[in-house]
């Protein structure tokens, strides 16, 4: 029988990530396994006759990192409220990179990502993270299609 101790759940924020977050728990609770949730904040490159903020630029870093604690703090919120093992952390990188690194680290067992998250501009100019951890993953990885709208 296989067992899945640890599970990697990265995350973006994104509806795809929410659909993908409930099929990690259903396999966490089935498993009685660890639940991993990391967020990577990309390094911030702007061309600033292209980027209009409310914050400064050097705000931004700042800014990027407390909506992530607090989204990461929801969905502490909701895993505690399932009885699920889990831990949150907030990495600095390439997000493919940051995710392969942390599940080499933590000896997770299984990756449950989601498959869209950024628009396929983004995707054609920089990779899909989801497609770059499929290939390079050294565990299982569960990629898992964003629902389509009712």
């Amino acid at each position: 029988m296989i067992k899945i101790k640890n599970i990697l759940a990265p995350t973006d924020f994104s509806d795809g990530f929410v659909h993908s977050l409930n099929y990690a728990i259903e396999i966490a609770k089935s498993m009685d396994s660890n639940l991993h949730i990391i967020h990577v904040i990309a390094p911030i490159v702007l061309a600033s006759d292209m980027v209009t903020t409310k914050y400064g630029f050097d705000e931004l870093p700042n800014e990027l990192e407390i909506y992530a604690l607090k989204n990461l703090e929801k969905i502490g919120i909701e895993l505690k409220e399932k009885g699920i093992a889990f831990s949150t952390k907030i990495l600095y990188g390439k997000a493919f990179e940051e995710i392969l690194e942390y599940a080499r680290i933590h000896h997770i067992d299984m990756i449950c990502i989601p498959t869209l998250g950024h628009s396929n501009l983004e995707n054609f100019l920089f990779g899909s993270t989801t497609e770059k951890v499929l290939r390079k993953a050294k565990c299982p990885v569960l990629a898992v299609r964003k629902k389509e709208q009712d």
